[in-house]
C-alpha cells in the first residue's frame, strides 16, 4: 500500500513502505495574498527516511524551511535554487539538472526540461515509477492568444517525448484554472491521453478544485477520468495499490 497526502498546490508526500518522498514543499505564508492555504506536513515516522524533492526555486514551489524538516535524509534540489552557506551540511544535498539522470542511495532519478522554470522530475523506487511535473506544462494564459498557447503545446509536447513509452504508477500534472476555459486543462489532456499512468493528480490548482470535475466530465476523456484523483481540500490522504 503506497500512501499519498495533498498538503497544499504542488506539495504532496508519497509514503512508500520504506520511505518518504516531499514534492515542492514551500511556505503557505508566501501565498497568503493569492490564496489562504490550510495545508501542513504529516507527522512523519522519524524511522523512515525522508528525500525532499523541489522542482524549482518559486515561492510556490521552494522554501529554505525544508532544512528545518527532521529526518531528512537528502535534499534533491533543482540547480536553479540557491541556498544559504552552512544552512545544511553538503552531502545532504544533490542538486540537479534537466535531462540528466541521476542515483540517489537506491533510487534512480531522471529529470525533464521544464518550459518554464527548474525540471520534472521522474523517480523509480524499485519497481514503483512516479512522474512529478513541477511547471513543465501545457501553458496557455488566457488572452494571450493562440500563438502563445501553440509555442507551449509544441515545447510540452517535446519535452515528454523522453517517457512516452514509459509506464508510470503515480503522476503529478498542473491542472491551473489561471489559464481559463480553453487552456486549464491542455496539459492534463495531453498527459492522460498520451502516458501510461495509473493515478494522476491534479496540481498547482491554487485552490480552485472545481477545475478536476470540469475537467472530468470532458466527453473525450470519459474513458479515462478514473485516473485523475478528486481532490477537494487541503490535507486530504489517499491509499494506492502497488
Amino acid at each position: 500500500m503506497v500512501k499519498v497526502y495533498y498538503l497544499m498546490h504542488s506539495s504532496f508526500v508519497v509514503e512508500l513502505m520504506d520511505r518518504y518522498l516531499l514534492f515542492d514543499y514551500f511556505n503557505r505564508d508566501d501565498l497568503s495574498a493569492y490564496v489562504q492555504y490550510r495545508g501542513g506536513l504529516p507527522e512523519f515516522d522519524l524511522e523512515k527516511p525522508l528525500y525532499v524533492f523541489s522542482s524549482n526555486g518559486r515561492k510556490d514551489h521552494y522554501t529554505q524551511d525544508i532544512f528545518n524538516i527532521p529526518g531528512v535524509r537528502k535534499f534533491i534540489l533543482s540547480k536553479d535554487i540557491k541556498i544559504n552557506k552552512g544552512i545544511v551540511e553538503k552531502e545532504r544535498v544533490r542538486f540537479v539538472k534537466p535531462l540528466h539522470k541521476y542515483e540517489v542511495d537506491d533510487m534512480k532519478i531522471e529529470t525533464l526540461r521544464s518550459n518554464d522554470v527548474g525540471l520534472a522530475f521522474v523517480i523509480s523506487v524499485g519497481d514503483f515509477n512516479i512522474y512529478f511535473a513541477g511547471t513543465l506544462n501545457w501553458w496557455n494564459a488566457e488572452g494571450r492568444g493562440e500563438l502563445y498557447g501553440e509555442q507551449y503545446g509544441r515545447e510540452y509536447r517535446r519535452y515528454l517525448k523522453p517517457i512516452l513509452n514509459r509506464k508510470f504508477d503515480i503522476g503529478f500534472v498542473p491542472m491551473d484554472g489561471r489559464m481559463g476555459e480553453d487552456g486549464y486543462f491542455l496539459g492534463m489532456d495531453y498527459f492522460i491521453k498520451h502516458i501510461d499512468c495509473d493515478t494522476i493528480f491534479p496540481m498547482n490548482m491554487w485552490g480552485q478544485y472545481e477545475w478536476i470535475n470540469r475537467f472530468k466530465t470532458r466527453p473525450d476523456v470519459a474513458n479515462l477520468k478514473e485516473r485523475v484523483v478528486d481532490i477537494d481540500r487541503e490535507n486530504m490522504i489517499f491509499e494506492i495499490e502497488d
